[in-house]
């Protein structure tokens, strides 16, 4: 996607790998300075960055602590000096069970993760934005936000309560200059889909034939969404979860 982010800040979280790593690439090819935050870094992702003409950061962080986040984001503005857009893509599947069978650990370490810390990104990100009068804030749901899936309670409730959120808090800033959207992807070929994939004993090809379109949604088809509610094309877009799924929802 052409868009001119040049001296703009993005923040993205869980973006070492899948669509937040497209997310951080395409963002620089852009032109913006991009942050990354997660558990875990990957050299690759940030090579990347750089050979896209980027300049990065990475932040060691864990979205489902308060102290992590809020430093995380303060980092971010101490490094580059403004926040301009944020992308709350931090996520885990969890496991595999049904309701009765799932645990009680798996519900708590799923929403902490996946819920609260979009919520958590979001309490800090929006002081930042305020005190420019604007930025845009994108939140990673599922179409597991707008459907239900069995054996995954723990992880539908989360995405439905990002859907959620993400409308509440665009309500409550939309005349403070802050836009806040969600994107929710079917199966991308990610490897968190990997390892849904071989949870489900349900194979690539599989998941292919599951799509309308006929494959997988891919990373950076994800990374064009997040990009274009950013954009100033967007300006009207807000308060929206975004379907990214190849016409899955239209059967």
């Amino acid at each position: 996607m052409a868009t001119n982010f040049k001296n703009k800040v993005a923040l993205i979280t869980g973006g070492s790998f899948g669509i937040g790593r497209a997310t951080a690439v395409a963002f620089a090819r852009s032109g913006a300075k991009v942050a990354i935050a997660d558990w875990e870094m990957c050299g690759k992702t940030l090579d990347l960055i750089k050979a896209a003409g980027g300049e990065t950061i990475f932040i060691l962080c864990d979205v489902s602590k308060a102290k992590d986040v809020k430093a995380a984001v303060k980092k971010t503005v101490a490094t580059f000096g403004r926040l301009d857009f944020a992308f709350n893509n931090a996520g885990i599947e969890g496991a595999m069970a049904s309701t009765q069978e799932a645990t009680e650990e798996n519900w708590d370490k799923t929403i902490d993760v996946n819920l609260k810390g979009v919520w958590l990104c979001m309490k800090y990100e929006i002081p930042e934005m305020l005190k420019q009068g604007k930025g845009v804030i994108v939140n990673c749901a599922s179409i597991a936000g707008v459907e239900g899936f069995p054996g995954l309670s723990a992880y539908v409730a989360a995405k439905h309560g990002i859907i959620g959120l993400t409308k509440t808090v665009a309500l409550e800033y939309a005349q403070n200059g802050i836009k806040v959207n969600a994107v929710c992807p079917r199966a991308t070929n990610t490897p968190m889909n990997d390892r849904m994939a071989r949870k489900m004993k349900k194979t690539e090809k599989r998941f292919d034939a599951m799509q309308p379109i006929g494959w997988l949604v891919e990373p950076e088809d994800v990374a064009d969404a997040v990009l274009w509610l950013c954009s100033d094309e967007a300006s009207f877009t807000t308060g929206n979860a975004m379907v990214v799924e190849g016409a899955w929802i239209a059967q």
